[in-house]
């Protein structure tokens, strides 16, 4: 089921009960990004966003930015919501529950490319200087989409969605708008409103990378948070499928 919300950002749904709104990340859209946490829709309602750029919603007014994002993924919302974020959907969803922290039942973030946090680490550092480089000197899709890849989850990792040749419309088009997005290393998360907001908040990672696992320690420090480390995905945290399942639900239960 389809429903169309907040200047016509599609919404994907699976199922019925409380509300989760789930945020993708880059390169990869909703329902292909969640497609493991489908069977969770037996017990919630899984609104599964796509950003702009992605799917059927509309582009984005200058290019992909999380602060933009943001707006939108507040809008759907509505009146409470748990809000599930991966990676630079992860940054618009923790600007999002800052936004309105009084619609937001609970936060999940999942590896947010949030490098800003741990500026001054040296391999953090390196990692920013790499992807800038390969936004401005990789212009091939697929190529890109490797380059991308093994920057983020390391040389060699599998992807979590097959590549078949040649791409497909959808992943080619997640590929362009992830290589004209706004660099994730200018976030500026907002840490104090959020660390103020009431809400539980979990943060998981996939102990693949010790920069991802700096920046969700940090995050787990600051917004005193619960910390999950689940293996099996790489970057793609929520395709450990069952394992992060169980975690998340046990969480959403909780909360």
């Amino acid at each position: 089921m389809r429903a169309a919300q907040s200047a016509s950002i599609e919404v994907v749904v699976w199922g019925f009960g409380p509300r989760v709104v789930l945020v993708h990340g880059a390169v990869f859209d909703g329902p292909l990004m969640w497609t493991e946490q489908r069977p969770l829709g037996e017990r919630w309602r899984l609104e599964v966003l796509n950003r702009r750029g992605y799917g059927k919603s509309p582009p984005p007014e200058v290019r992909s930015d999380f602060e933009e994002d943001a707006r939108d993924i507040a809008a759907l919302l509505g009146d409470d919501a748990h809000l599930v974020g991966h990676s630079y959907g992860a940054i618009g969803a923790l600007y999002a529950a800052a936004l309105r922290p009084q619609a937001v039942r609970s936060l999940t973030i999942n590896e947010p490319p949030a490098y800003r946090l741990i500026k001054g680490n040296a391999e953090a550092d390196a990692v920013v200087a790499r992807l800038q480089a390969t936004r401005r000197d990789v212009h091939e899709p697929r190529a890109f989409l490797e380059a991308f890849r093994n920057i983020i989850n390391g040389p060699g990792a599998p992807s979590p969605v097959p590549l078949p040749d040649p791409l497909p419309p959808d992943i080619q088009q997640g590929i362009l708008t992830t290589m004209a997005a706004r660099d994730p290393s200018e976030a500026d998360i907002p840490l104090g409103a959020l660390r103020r907001a009431s809400f539980p908040k979990l943060v998981t990672s996939g102990g693949h990378s010790s920069v991802s696992e700096a920046i969700c320690d940090v995050l787990q420090r600051e917004l005193n948070a619960e910390r999950a480390i689940i293996p099996g995905a790489g970057h793609s945290v929520p395709r450990a499928g069952a394992a992060f399942n169980e975690r998340l639900e046990a969480f959403l239960k909780g909360a």
